[in-house]
């Protein structure tokens, strides 16, 4: 299952996960081309290496046109948008959300990365109608932070459908604290944008001990909508790294490390039941396990414990798939003397089987042929090498030690 895991240690920006998902793409000249298809004009983008504490990520840079482009790049990890009355530069055209998505849906990509664009500009503007206190069609884009956060969430959205994962992951993203000035005066870190986009998602985020912005409203945007869980880097065959450099320089590497590998497909089909018995005979267990195994259970096995007044008792425990559990839950009452089941959906993960049989100079031994990332084991079957032993008058011990290839 092709995976991608954002590590925010070091917070999120457009362009640092523009930067870290180029590198694992590896090809910048698709983004720029791609970029193209939005028609739109007033800026160009220089995408170079830039060195983090002794850590090189690629930094992609939107460099307008307008003369007082300078003033925007300075502000590039903290590129807020605003409303039209609060804006700067009134002689400048400003853009709401349905110009937008306008320019979105008349572009010529592709139709996923239309649809994820528009998702994470949602979540923006959102944040900002609730900030402002203004209805949503009503929250305008000031013209330069527009072209901005088009670029960066529409290259998001074309990076992303290029990878194409199966599945998204993030560590808990991490935002640092104090304050910075930006075109409304002084606002406090995380942002007020940042954390409606974090209060209305399932985002888990923290501050740590850096004196400025780490996660700007667009990163948040960008990874509030991508991950589908925030955890732990999961047990994944790693392939590539994307290192993804932001502006500033910090106590800390301003970088932004996107792994992408593959991790096992989890099997969401499984259901494990329990149920403890204290009043049933070992006999009657014995057979209920033999009429479970029949009606397709998975395994079936018991665990002596202790119940109420000290009696011993066991625990009935029954793994199976979903389709199977209503019948095998029909065996169980009806075979034994408990009143209640317990179960619950688990995660299994299964390697690839196949049955066949191998030669021996004992005859044909059934085995299970198992592969697991490029090796392959063999086991055999007990109740085969049991027949062939008996057949062969051999200890069954001397079976197990023949080379199964």
């Amino acid at each position: 299952m092709k995976t991608l895991y954002f590590d925010c240690s070091s917070g999120i920006s457009g362009n640092m996960t523009l930067g870290a998902l180029l590198e694992i793409v590896g090809d910048d000249n698709y983004l720029l081309q791609e970029l193209k298809k939005l028609n739109v004009d007033g800026y160009k983008i220089e995408i170079s290496n830039k060195v983090k504490n002794g850590i090189t990520g690629k930094y992609v840079d939107v460099i307008l046109d307008e003369e007082h482009h300078h003033e925007h790049i300075h502000e590039h990890n903290n590129e807020h948008l605003h409303n039209e009355e609060h804006s700067h530069s009134h002689h400048h055209e400003h853009r709401n959300l349905n110009d937008v998505n306008e320019i979105i849906d008349k572009s010529s990509i592709d139709e996923k990365s239309k649809d994820l664009a528009k998702r994470i500009f949602l979540r923006v503007a959102k944040a900002e109608s609730k900030v402002h206190n203004k209805p949503l069609e009503e929250v305008h884009f000031h013209e330069v932070g527009a072209i901005d956060s088009i670029v960066d969430i529409a290259g998001t959205a074309i990076l992303i459908n290029k990878i194409n994962p199966d599945k998204i992951l993030s560590s808990v993203v991490n935002d640092g604290y104090g304050f910075i000035e930006c075109a409304h005066g002084t606002m406090a870190v995380p942002v007020p944008a940042t954390t409606e986009i974090f209060a209305n998602s399932n985002v888990k985020f923290r501050q740590i001990d850096v004196d400025t912005e780490l996660v700007t409203p667009t990163g948040a945007a960008i990874i509030a909508e991508l991950a589908e869980d925030f955890t732990t880097l999961p047990a994944m065959i790693t392939r590539k790294i994307g290192w993804g450099a932001g502006y500033k320089d910090l106590k800390i590497p301003n970088v932004l490390k996107v792994y992408y590998g593959d991790m096992d497909k989890p099997n969401e089909n499984f259901v494990v039941m329990e149920t403890n018995i204290d009043d049933c005979s070992g006999e009657i267990l014995g057979h209920t396990e033999e009429l479970l195994f029949k009606a397709g259970a998975l395994d079936v096995f018991f665990t002596p414990i202790f119940m109420k007044k000290n009696r011993p008792a066991y625990r009935m425990t029954v793994a199976c798939r979903k389709e199977d559990m209503l019948n095998l839950q029909k065996i169980i009452f009806r075979e034994t003397t408990t009143i209640g089941i317990r179960y619950r959906t688990e995660f299994r993960t299964e390697l690839e089987r196949e049955n066949t049989e191998v030669d021996t100079k004992y005859g044909k031994i059934k085995v299970k042929k198992v592969e697991n990332n490029g090796e392959t084991y063999i086991y055999p079957e007990y109740e085969s090498l049991k027949e062939v032993a008996s057949k062969n008058n051999v200890p069954l011990k001397e079976l197990y030690k023949l080379d199964f290839k």
